[in-house]
């Protein structure tokens, strides 16, 4: 017999069959009409040569060929439903599994404390891995799966195989330290050309949309020192008159770290637009879709760093300059 020819549908009507003994009774129990079963049945007689079923009284006897096919193909179907076709479901208050997640500048600031914290409380056993990648590094990581989400602002995740949800909008502040002679009145687009000025340059990144937009505006400020690294502006900032436009979340954080604090830019910015994004593949992982619902609870339509409750992002009070 050619395997190719049998279709597990057949043997579905099959088993039933074992069990009902009529067409009338397979069909009201599959959900068929009594002439599909009839030749579903004929099917199954040509695929095996025999009659499989034949009429004894008002119900349907098997054959010594069908008593032999009736315990190999229940265990059959046991294992195609129970093992193929069962329901995937994600458990997280047992589930032991890593998240790989790759997070923006100011991802890690923002996103990890509370995703963290809700992870404790509601899939203990869980893990988070934080990657930081380049563009091209983060479109292959999604697609190949060592990758389960990107979370944060990411311009160039735009191809047709990757999803996005947009969380919320974060704006940019100026940095600078506690004392600042621009501290002494409000910061004029003058007085804010006319400072030093540190960048922090990496590609694809948030910094991109400031610098993008004073091109754009013919701008031009006088910058006396250029990283690839948030975590070195505090102190310098704090020890000099330079200041840096950064985002407003690593502007309140660095604000506890060290004598520096913010104010609101003297021009208008494009907002930094945060999403999360995953790639077509997981996309009905029930695992993953666990962790975007969460992620959405926490932060959809919600900056939480603009909360001044917060221990992480709350302001300190300016010092006098």
């Amino acid at each position: 017999m050619d395997i190719s020819r049998l279709d597990m549908n057949l043997l579905v009507v099959l088993d039933a069959l074992f069990e009902d003994r009529t067409t009338t009774r397979v069909a009201e129990r599959l959900g068929m009409s009594q002439p599909m079963v009839s030749y579903a049945l004929g099917k199954l007689r040509q695929t095996f040569g025999d009659a499989l079923f034949v009429r004894s009284g008002n119900a349907m006897a098997p054959t010594p060929l069908a008593e032999t096919l009736r315990d190999p193909i229940r265990r059959v179907l046991q294992t195609v439903r129970g093992e193929i076709l069962k329901e995937t479901r994600f458990a997280p208050a047992t589930a032991q599994r890593r998240f790989t997640i790759c997070l923006s500048d100011i991802g890690e600031l923002v996103f990890l404390p509370r995703l963290v914290a809700r992870l404790a409380q509601a899939a203990p056993l869980v893990t988070v891995r934080s990657v930081s990648l380049s563009p091209r590094d983060i479109r292959a990581g999604i697609a190949d799966g060592t990758i389960d989400l990107a979370l944060g602002y990411f311009p160039d995740l735009t191809d047709g195989a990757t999803y996005q949800q947009t969380l919320f909008t974060h704006p940019f502040a100026v940095m600078m330290r506690r004392g600042h002679p621009l501290l002494a009145t409000r910061l004029t687009l003058d007085a804010f050309l006319a400072a030093d000025h540190a960048v922090v340059s990496q590609e694809g990144r948030s910094q991109e949309i400031f610098e993008t937009h004073m091109t754009e505006l013919g701008l031009s400020r006088r910058v006396v020192i250029q990283s690839p690294h948030f975590l070195s502006l505090p102190l310098l900032i704090a020890q000099s008159d330079v200041i840096a436009t950064v985002p407003q979340a690593v502007a309140r954080a660095f604000s506890h770290m060290a004598a520096v604090t913010s104010v609101d830019p003297p021009l208008a910015i494009p907002a930094i637009v945060l999403k999360q994004f995953w790639h077509r593949r997981v996309h009905d992982d029930p695992a993953v879709r666990w962790l975007r619902g969460v992620l959405a609870s926490l932060f959809l339509g919600r900056d939480p760093t603009l909360e001044e409750s917060d221990p992480i992002f709350s302001n300190p009070a300016r010092a006098a300059p």
